[in-house]
């Protein structure tokens, strides 16, 4: 068998640019949509999106590689990393190094790619390894990098990677194309290749997948001229099975078209979810200033807990028994309080009882 890095004309993919131009146009359309909805947001509402945003994407990338990180701790580390908190909590270096490499990409989008900035993720994500031979470095080691699933003895190898020697050569190649692919290829396809491009070269030991969909976010933000907060691992981790199964379909040919339309429809499912990120903070706004003499400080609490949930809210729903370990109401109390919110229209109520759940309206999300 025989990899995509292996082919003659490695590494020009092909592919289809008319079967693109569909999803190109709906993105550049959400994209500005976006854009011009931000613009509405005041300073601390945009701050609010941001760390929402970059926390759910870093806690989102380690879930796809089977790490789940605290999104607290995460989230903290992006708001003192942000300068926008001075709180210091104990985070542990997975957590740390996460928020590092996503203030990172949002900081510096506009950057041209080095092998510096690349070494610099790397070391930041696999802070706290002791199982690795070298970390912010490419890898040396001899052996093959393979991709593979299944028990000891039985193994399936879905990917090999080119060999560790031959990594700096590739990698030179790849940035070189990166920044010079800024001013050729439109967002979605550029941020397509440069996923495909980056994990068919594998270049560290670990953290590989993470720094290929980092470089998704940076490709886009550059295209976009501002950070585009891409959500795009989210929607991975919905459709993971599709996502590899992808990947593997398209790791052997340099014919990528099937890889980029699949991709480009996530990435436009990922900046709906973001749209809808926005205008619940827009909603969250507008609420307060309808209601916000007639909430005491326990309901507040627990509103900006549903919506620093993000689109989605809580799995389940806020249950009273939710309700009561965010606000440390007591049960009729909690009770009480969450019925002001249906009255009010804030809250949306579905079941009875102990199976009672309060969400806010789909209008609102």
């Amino acid at each position: 068998m025989s990899w995509n890095w292996q082919q003659k004309h490695w590494p020009t993919f092909i592919y289809d640019a008319r079967q693109l131009e569909a999803l190109e146009r709906e993105f550049a359309q959400l994209l500005g949509t976006v854009t011009g909805t931000m613009k509405h947001l005041k300073e601390q509402e945009r701050d609010q999106i941001v760390v929402q945003l970059l926390s759910t994407e870093g806690v989102k990338t380690a879930e796809i590689e089977g790490e789940l990180l605290d999104r607290d701790s995460v989230q903290s580390s992006i708001r003192r990393k942000l300068g926008l908190s001075t709180v210091k909590r104990n985070v542990q270096p997975a957590e740390a190094g996460m928020a590092e490499m996503m203030v990172t990409v949002y900081r510096q989008y506009a950057a041209p790619l080095t092998r510096e900035e690349l070494d610099a993720w790397n070391a930041a994500l696999m802070q706290g390894r002791t199982d690795l031979e070298r970390i912010g470095a490419y890898r040396t080691h001899q052996d093959p990098m393979q991709i593979v699933s299944g028990a000891i003895g039985s193994e399936s190898v879905h990917f090999e990677a080119p060999p560790s020697k031959d990594v700096p050569r590739h990698m030179k190649e790849f940035i070189r194309w990166f920044n010079d692919s800024l001013k050729t290829l439109p967002p979605l396809t550029r941020a397509g290749i440069a996923h495909l491009y980056a994990v068919s070269i594998h270049p560290y030991e670990d953290g590989n997948g993470r720094m290929a969909r980092a470089l998704v976010e940076k490709a886009l933000s550059q295209s976009a001229g501002a950070p585009a907060l891409s959500g795009v691992s989210r929607q991975i981790v919905i459709k993971k099975s599709t996502y590899y199964d992808t990947l593997e379909r398209n790791n052997q040919d340099l014919e990528i078209t099937d890889w980029l339309l699949t991709f480009g429809k996530t990435l436009i499912a990922a900046k709906k979810y973001v749209l809808a990120s926005v205008e619940g903070v827009l909603q969250k706004a507008s609420l307060y200033s309808k209601f916000s003499s007639e909430l005491n400080e326990r309901q507040k609490k627990a509103i900006d807990r549903l919506f620093e949930a993000g689109p989605e809210g809580f799995v389940g729903g806020l249950s009273a028994g939710k309700y009561i370990t965010i606000t440390k109401a007591k049960r009729a109390t909690a009770t009480r309080d969450l019925q002001t919110l249906v009255d009010l229209g804030i809250l949306r109520k579905t079941g009875e009882r102990r199976h009672a759940r309060y969400r806010l309206p789909e209008i609102a999300r």
